[in-house]
């Protein structure tokens, strides 16, 4: 007997130990981060990095890794100097390019008067003051070319490609290596770069790509004829120039195309597929097609697409990978086959080997396999719900762990930033879908209006109407999943951030009674105030149609009447405002103004300000915080 007990005691600790929980915002920051980093020269090794996060120390350590592309174990590396060639010298070993911060403006009181060296002044004659979570403070990131002496570059010699204006290269706020590539030549260096100042700047999204020769220091401009965005250069092999282009100048989520060019002949590659919208791409080893990948169906895909320039055929677009999952990165190419990283709403970014001619994929890092090991999935389905205008919408819906279809549930609204960014498989260290659904919440994440990967026009039916078809698309979907006898109607929320927190602040106005509370981060409130402090004004100028002083603008006009400060009188039910300190995108009035409308309303409503976030939470913990503060309102008035 004292056999049998000993026995049912260390059955039930490996039980016990072996048991599945639920995700909690401390484990979600215990995951470790992996990153591809490139496929060694010699095409034996995949080269990739893995962030730790430390939420004690409140930083994260980074380490590099190598594995043999068929798969195995990872081993330690300093650096990746004997294993990838260093890009930014030039193929004939001559010149080297690279960054370095110039001042180049005069912008603060000691630059002004230097007999005042303790003054705290700013001065600015222009827009572009501040951008994203910095202020201008007059230096710039500029290019520079060094010889290369001894296969190293001598950085006591070179020369500013962009010399003394005021402009930046590599972009801000998040543009970097892929904003400058070498010619194959050795000669020929393309860079990104909008030359605009000032006002200007904020006025336009018209970068361009620029070619410098280092032998002659000639610059010319190589997109001239296109007057919105050209990023992302690339060379082949053969040097063939390939680049993603947007056509509409002040139309930051355009229709984004791959464009490429032999110096002679310049093709739009998916010009004719209104449904693609590439996010990134990467040339095959021999140049004759172009790698890519796209929004398709709420997931992100991998997508193959001939060079016509070298079959001297029309380019064909083939979709290689498909399933419930993302895959988020290219990673290179090694004996025929593809490396990617991958990701779902039930698992971080792993490495995968991919085999183009049949889509199989084969895990090749098992970062966080223990750890998922003892944490519960959720399951995620598909459902198609017919919009007021008759439209198919995809609603993704993310089940509670251990889901019972006999009980009823709270659930969640949850409403996507953007406005126009895809919603798909993707996996969040802050608007985690696993984790709001094993808080025992039913997730709604509708693939409302103003989403790319269905086609042109219902990507674009956002744009100066905020306030219209989207709302109705938001509704539409809560209404139809409320329908099943599981969601309990009496303990519905909605919550979102940036053009999310704006559909919160208009749904408070709008819900007719549907919600119990709302959650808005750094959402748009109050739109003649957004348009007189954001930091793009190119981008207000698109969404809402013009100023708002332009009185004979209709367009702008509807816009504005739509900004829901104008419906603060309907607002009634409990709300949590977050907000950043150092957001410029959507300034910290809009929270301010939103929090202090519902107090004057005496609406149940928290203020959470974070002085030291821009328009996102990186630091861990105030990121776990935030997952507190989050799940602690729901439990106030949801559960």
């Amino acid at each position: 007997m004292k056999r049998f007990l000993i026995l049912l005691c260390f059955t039930s600790f490996l039980l016990n130990t072996n048991a599945q929980t639920n995700l909690t915002p401390e484990q979600l920051w215990k995951l470790e981060r992996v990153s591809g980093v490139g496929i060694s020269t010699d095409e034996q090794y995949l080269i990739f990095s893995i962030s730790t996060p430390n939420v004690d120390s409140n930083k994260s350590k980074r380490k590099l890794y190598a594995m043999a592309t068929s798969g195995g174990e990872s081993f330690e590396i300093p650096n990746t100097d004997s294993f990838l060639v260093d890009t930014k010298i030039s193929s004939n070993k001559k010149f080297y390019a690279g960054v370095k911060n110039t001042k180049v403006m005069n912008v603060t009181g000691a630059d002004m008067y230097p007999d005042l060296k303790k003054s705290n002044v700013y001065i600015f004659n222009s827009l572009n003051y501040r951008h994203w979570d910095t202020w201008e403070d007059g230096k710039f990131d500029h290019i520079f070319i060094s010889p290369v002496v001894n296969g190293k570059p001598d950085l006591s010699k070179g020369n500013d490609i962009l010399f003394n204006q005021p402009i930046d290269c590599p972009q801000k706020p998040f543009g970097g290596d892929e904003d400058y590539v070498w010619n194959p030549d050795g000669k020929h260096l393309v860079y990104v770069a909008k030359k605009k100042t000032g006002t200007e700047y904020a006025l336009s999204t018209n970068t361009d790509l620029y070619e410098y020769d280092a032998e002659s220091g000639v610059t010319r401009n190589l997109t001239e004829d296109n007057k919105g965005y050209d990023v992302n250069p690339a060379f082949n092999t053969n040097g063939q120039l390939a680049w993603l282009q947007m056509k509409r100048e002040g139309y930051e989520a355009d229709k984004q195309d791959i464009i490429i060019t032999d110096g002679k002949t310049k093709i739009n590659l998916t010009a004719k597929r209104d449904e693609i919208h590439v996010e990134s791409f990467s040339w095959s080893k021999d140049g004759s097609l172009i790698y890519f990948i796209a929004p398709v169906s709420g997931t992100l895909q991998l997508f193959k697409v001939t060079n016509p320039l070298s079959t001297k055929a029309d380019p064909v677009i083939t979709q290689i990978t498909k399933g419930d999952f993302d895959v988020s990165g290219i990673v290179g190419e090694a004996e025929g086959k593809l490396f990617l990283s991958r990701n779902d709403m039930n698992r971080a970014t792993e490495l995968y080997k991919l085999d183009p001619a049949n889509g199989a994929l084969i895990q090749l890092t098992h970062v966080n396999d223990a750890a998922y090991a003892k944490i519960n999935k959720v399951r995620t389905e598909r459902r198609f719900v017919t919009t007021t205008d008759k439209k198919q919408m995809l609603v993704w819906v993310i089940y509670p762990p251990g889901f019972d279809a006999s009980k009823k549930y709270p659930t969640l609204l949850y409403c996507q930033g953007g406005p126009q960014s895809p919603l798909t498989q993707s996996y969040s260290f802050r608007w985690n879908f696993q984790l709001m659904a094993s808080q025992g919440y039913i997730v709604v994440a509708p693939a409302r209006r103003g989403m790319p990967g269905f086609g042109t026009e219902w990507n674009e039916q956002v744009s100066k109407d905020w306030g219209g078809q989207v709302i109705k698309d938001y509704l539409s979907a809560i209404d139809a999943v409320s329908k099943e006898p599981f969601v309990d109607k009496t303990r519905l929320g909605c919550v979102g951030a940036s053009f999310g927190g704006f559909s919160v602040f208009a749904l408070e106005g709008q819900h007719e009674g549907r919600f119990k509370t709302f959650i808005s981060h750094d959402g748009v409130f109050d739109f003649k105030s957004m348009y007189g402090t954001t930091d793009e004004i190119f981008f207000e100028n698109w969404e809402k149609g013009g100023p708002y002083w332009d009185k004979n603008n209709a367009v702008a006009k509807r816009s504005f009447d739509q900004s829901p400060s104008n419906f603060v009188d309907k607002w009634n039910t409990p709300i949590l405002i977050i907000q950043g300190g150092r957001d410029y995108r959507v300034p910290i009035e809009q929270g301010q103004q939103a929090f202090q409308a519902a107090q004057l309303k005496g609406i149940k409503s928290r203020f959470l300000y974070i002085p030291d976030e821009n328009h996102w939470v990186l630091s861990a913990q105030n990121a776990i915080v935030w997952q507190r503060e989050f799940y602690k309102w729901l439990d106030e008035t949801l559960k």
